[in-house]
């Protein structure tokens, strides 16, 4: 993206410059990393002076920190979308499962800032609580599974953890482009029904 025209940027100081420099950011993100990221940067791809970034973000940690939450939102949605679909409870949940791993493969660098970001020691609470969302609505479908008598018993937070280490595998994989040509439908399909078997097989017995 180029250097904006002076109408456009002089549109900024009407309120957008925040979502324009949220929006920079990220694309800044996939193309050139962390590292490429800059606030001064923004302001001259933007077409703004050096100072207007920081009227919205005091440094590059709370853009990082922004962009963390705004990507849980985005990828919460998604996954909301996916849960509430029509469809049985293992369709849904393979939904869910090829949501995630589609945004992953298109947000790969935004993923890892998000994960990170929400690691940190200080980060803010309302990002732990965003970040928790997408954990509880497979949480929510899993419950579901076991109140109607589909899955088994077991703890449903715990069941859910393991199924997006499983989940969150296949997306790291199809990111870095080492699913050796496995299709990456074919590979989270049927990580989900290796996990869906194992979820509804029966307690052993002794």
């Amino acid at each position: 993206m180029g250097t904006t025209s002076t109408a456009a940027a002089g549109s900024y100081h009407h309120g957008n410059l925040r979502s324009a420099l949220l929006e920079r950011a990220e694309q800044t993100l996939e193309l050139d990393g962390v590292e490429g990221l800059s606030l001064r940067q923004l302001a001259r791809d933007l077409g703004v002076s050096h100072g207007a970034p920081g009227r919205h973000f005091r440094d590059k940690q709370a853009l990082l920190d922004e962009l963390a939450y705004d990507g849980f939102v985005a990828m919460n949605a998604r996954l909301e979308v996916a849960a509430h679909a029509v469809g049985t409870l293992r369709e849904r949940l393979d939904a869910v499962a090829r949501a995630y791993v589609a945004f992953a493969v298109e947000h790969r660098t935004l993923l890892s800032v998000m994960y990170t970001t929400k690691h940190a020691p200080d980060a803010s609470e309302r990002l732990r609580l965003i970040s928790h969302a997408s954990m509880d609505t497979t949480t929510g479908l899993l419950r579901q599974g076991q109140a109607e008598g589909v899955l088994s018993a077991g703890d449903p937070e715990r069941l859910a953890l393991v199924a997006f280490a499983a989940v969150h595998g296949v997306a790291t994989l199809a990111s870095n482009a080492l699913l050796d040509g496995v299709p990456v439908e074919a590979a989270t399909s049927a990580t989900v029904a290796v996990l869906w078997a194992g979820m509804t097989a029966p307690p052993a017995t002794t």
